[in-house]
């Protein structure tokens, strides 16, 4: 499962709301919370399976077909490059944010 990373201090007033969205989803068991064992401004969270699945169920056939359009087409090693590759852009936005 991927990981969503959110700066855990910063002077926005979209945070709060954030905070308290991702509590109830923690509290639902939709995801996990850690704090990033590499920046400890910053905390990870990553969809459970019950989130996955609630994700599922929110949008019959998106995930299926999203997964056919996407992924399907791939090797094992090309989806491996792909997940490499989004990491490095998710890097990329990490570092811009914290700058700003």
């Amino acid at each position: 499962m991927g990981e969503v990373r959110t700066p855990g201090q910063e002077d926005d007033s979209t945070l709060p709301r954030l905070s308290k969205l991702m509590d109830r989803f923690e509290a639902r068991g939709w995801i996990t919370r850690r704090v990033d064992p590499s920046d400890g401004r910053y905390t990870l969270a990553t969809l459970t399976e019950a989130g996955r699945q609630k994700v599922v169920d929110s949008a019959p056939g998106h995930v299926a077909q999203v997964r056919r359009l996407v992924f399907d087409p791939l090797t094992a090693a090309q989806r491996r490059h792909l997940g490499a590759a989004l990491s490095r852009v998710a890097e990329t936005v990490r570092r811009e944010i914290a700058g700003n």
